[in-house]
């Protein structure tokens, strides 16, 4: 009796277990790339109603389809929801929960999340398979191709690339929209890139792989590699809608269509780069790479009666302009040589950086005599020519007339180390018109109220001295905080400059965007290479400026840009400048 007890307890455990009510989320994988599709099922042991599947948030979706297999109420039955999930961008997305309603009872299943990576090789990009078995849509979603054109896949380190981003779509398929996906980094270039809008695209034909294609140029990028050997192309992918033709007539007796969504990338593309060669590499190069000229002319040789003279440094051409820094001359001890007034005029385009730079030095004499400003020379590589040239000046003799008196008299102090004794200067004093003279028998110094005070003071004087002491040390330490410092100064020396060329534009816009730069040096720590446009949105807005601020900053460093080839009204320069200061005012408050 006790062991068929047992049997029958077993019994109704084991159906307990099988009676009990199974719903779940069963993914093909949760990792994928962004050129990738998986297949999603719900899956339940039992019929039920009302099913609500989760929001697909950062997913094209396509389904879904139904499939049961079993017999109902037996233990083998099964009823699945597929669904096929194709991203949008890449990043980490959660699919929540899917419910349906089973003998009268709510069941959920549990969330799970989707890690989507960059373009893999060979992607999975296939769709509804019950749509993608006809060959006339297989063939129209494999003629659809991201590429990367590289203008040239083996340049010297600094040399310029050109990279075009062309979407290809085969003749006779249509195209509904599309939108870039994920944009490439570059991060072991210098870089400068360019999306096309939408409303300045070309649907052009051209031929790719022997056949007739339209294409249209989505983004382009002109890169300076900074170090050599085998450089990888981050990948750029693009989410296409097609309308794709069935073969088949609609209700109306036109050609059917069927639409799909496709992500499609240009997957990595390697560029080798050449190390600049060490044979015959000048002991004054400093990383010019092009075609250059070099010019070191001073504007007089003759100087008197205090006059000054300008020394212009400047390079002119094709190459790494914004990647070099000129070199610095030399002078006799005799002349004092001022920091210099940097300008640039340099356009980017695809081909590379074009224009000019020059750095001009005020000089001024302290002493009679000639004296020696020393030759430069600029030394760069040429890629055309694979090899490396220099330009070389010979000495500038700077022949001083005269020197006002008290530049000479100082020259020479400076030059012996004395500052000069006041008898020298003033042998004789004039006679005392009031004495001090104090009674006999008058109270001493020793002893006396400030004879106290000046030998305690010093020692209530001891830490603060200290303090001060540890406060200055901590002060010159700073080195970032000196930068910023100075970063700052020279940006309200430009923006006050701006304003004196009101009327003017070259000037006023040369130093109106001086002043952006410095202002972006100073509060996001950066260098002028970094300042591409989309660069500096991400930063403005990881500190937390507000968008608003963020996009009146870079309309005003388009206007810089655009103003120096388009004419441009005092009206639009006073708006300019107001613009600027209150652009800046408000980075001061928000950073």
């Amino acid at each position: 009796m006790k062991r068929h007890s047992l049997l029958l307890l077993l019994f109704f455990c084991i159906h307990g277990i099988y009676a009990q009510v199974e719903f779940k989320a069963i993914p093909e994988k949760t990792t994928i790339g962004i050129n990738e599709t998986i297949k999603l099922d719900f899956s339940m042991n039992d019929d039920g109603d009302n099913f609500n599947p989760p929001s697909f948030k950062g997913f094209n979706v396509s389904g879904p389809t139904q499939a049961i297999t079993g017999v109902f109420k037996k233990q083998t039955y099964r009823k699945i929801y597929t669904y096929y999930l194709t991203p949008t961008a890449r990043g980490k997305f959660t699919i929540g929960q899917a419910s349906i309603e089973i003998d009268g009872k709510i069941y959920k299943t549990i969330p799970f999340q989707v890690t989507v990576t960059a373009a893999v090789q060979n992607g999975n990009t296939s769709g509804n398979p019950v749509v993608n078995n006809a060959k006339q849509l297989q063939k129209a979603l494999s003629g659809v191709e991201l590429v990367a054109e590289v203008s040239n896949p083996n340049p010297y380190v600094n040399e310029p690339v050109n990279v075009v981003y062309k979407l290809y779509v085969r003749v006779g398929t249509g195209v509904r929209s599309w939108d870039t996906a994920d944009n490439p980094q570059y991060p072991d270039f210098w870089s400068q890139t360019e999306s096309v809008p939408k409303d300045r695209q070309q649907v052009l034909q051209g031929t790719h792989k022997g056949e007739m294609y339209n294409y249209v140029v989505v983004r382009k990028a002109v890169l300076y590699p900074q170090k050599s050997g085998r450089l990888e192309l981050e990948p750029m992918s693009t989410s296409i809608v097609l309308e794709i033709p069935t073969g088949r007539p609609d209700a109306f007796g036109n050609d059917g269509y069927t639409v799909e969504n496709k992500m499609v990338s240009t997957g990595k593309t390697a560029i080798n780069v050449k190390p600049l060669p060490e044979n015959g590499r000048p002991a004054n190069f400093n990383g010019a790479v092009g075609s250059f000229v070099f010019k070191a002319t001073s504007s007089k040789t003759t100087l008197a009666n205090g006059e000054s003279l300008k020394l212009d440094v400047s390079v002119t051409g094709k190459g790494n302009l914004k990647l070099f820094k000129l070199p610095k001359p030399s002078v006799a001890p005799e002349l004092e040589m001022f920091d210099p007034e940097h300008k640039e005029n340099i356009s980017v385009t695809l081909s590379g950086m074009e224009g000019s730079m020059s750095d001009s030095y005020t000089v001024v004499p302290h002493k009679k005599g000639k004296f020696a400003i020393k030759g430069l020379s600029f030394s760069w590589f040429d890629p055309k020519l694979q090899t490396y040239r220099t330009m070389a000046f010979d000495n500038i003799m700077v022949d001083v007339l005269n020197v006002p008196a008290a530049s000479a008299y100082d020259a020479e102090t400076a030059s012996s180390g004395r500052k000069g004794a006041p008898e020298a200067r003033e042998p004789f004093r004039f006679i005392a018109s009031a004495t001090t003279l104090q009674a006999k028998g008058s109270s001493h110094f020793l002893g006396s109220v400030l004879f106290w005070i000046l030998l305690v003071l010093p020692f209530l004087l001891m830490p603060v001295v200290v303090l001060a002491r540890k406060k200055k040390e901590a002060y010159d330490s700073d080195v970032t905080g000196s930068k910023i410092r100075e970063t700052n100064k020279l940006a309200k020396k430009y923006l006050a400059e701006a304003k004196n060329h009101l009327g003017d534009k070259e000037p006023f816009y040369m130093h109106l965007e001086k002043a952006l730069h410095n202002v972006l040096k100073a509060k996001l720590n950066i260098e002028t290479v970094d300042m591409s446009r989309q660069n500096v949105r991400e930063l403005l807005l990881s500190r937390k400026v507000p968008a608003d601020t963020v996009n009146d900053f870079i309309k005003i460093m388009d206007s810089c840009e655009f103003a120096r080839y388009a004419p441009s009204s005092g009206s639009a320069m006073q708006q300019d400048y107001d613009n600027a200061v209150a652009v800046v005012t408000a980075l001061e408050k928000q950073i």
